[in-house]
């Protein structure tokens, strides 16, 4: 139980026993919906009290060893009151430490961390915080932050907006599967600043911490 993770109320077993309904409290809308709807975008404080409510839920699921794996803007629902509550746990999975392998590009592809594109077995709580990120840059521009058309378009969208990854800054990063299979194109440069112009030196800090390479 937590205030920013949507409450399970009741289990309801159906006259058949494979018809299992699980009653959820009840939220007003989701953040997708309301994105869609918006004449402008989210104010600097409304975009932190959501950033920040979704930090909290995170921090809950991930110290009870709980990975989402499906973190996205319409699977965060909105009360009216304005609190925020993560939902859909179906892609949801428990977690060790050292992580174990787990079944690969489950994450919407938008939200996908590059680790999962080039091919990583292995998921741990920077998928979610990759997707967080994801959601911070929406939020900010109003519209989605990464949308590729296929994982070779979104690895590209990753690499304009923050450089090439290599050995130096990643660790195994030339061990992943898909490194093997084609080179990906050169860009130097981080990109953030320049896509983010009004955002504070604070806020550039924390979307480089989300999107870190590891």
């Amino acid at each position: 139980k937590h205030e920013n993770v949507v409450q399970l109320m009741e289990v309801v077993v159906g006259n058949e026993l494979e018809k299992i309904y699980l009653v959820m409290e009840y939220c007003e809308q989701d953040l997708a919906s309301l994105l869609d709807n918006l004449e402008k975008p989210f104010t600097e404080s409304e975009v932190k009290c959501i950033i920040i409510q979704l930090l909290r839920g995170l921090e809950y699921l991930h110290a009870n060893f709980i990975v989402h794996r499906d973190i996205k803007v319409s699977n965060l629902l909105l009360t009216d009151e304005g609190c925020l509550k993560i939902a859909d746990f179906g892609l949801a999975r428990t977690f060790s430490v050292p992580s174990e392998e787990m079944t690969p590009n489950l994450v919407t592809l938008w939200y996908r961390p590059p680790e999962l594109l080039l091919g990583s077995k292995e998921q741990t709580t920077s998928v979610d915080m990759w997707a967080t990120g994801c959601i911070l840059g929406e939020l900010l521009i109003h519209k989605p932050l990464l949308p590729g058309n296929g994982e070779i378009a979104q690895i590209d969208l990753i690499i304009e907006l923050l450089g090439t990854p290599s050995e130096s800054i990643w660790p195994g990063f030339l061990q992943l599967p898909a490194c093997k299979n084609f080179t990906l194109r050169s860009q130097p440069y981080n990109n953030l600043k320049t896509k983010f112009p009004l955002l504070s030196q604070a806020g550039l800090r924390l979307l480089n911490f989300l999107f870190m390479y590891d």
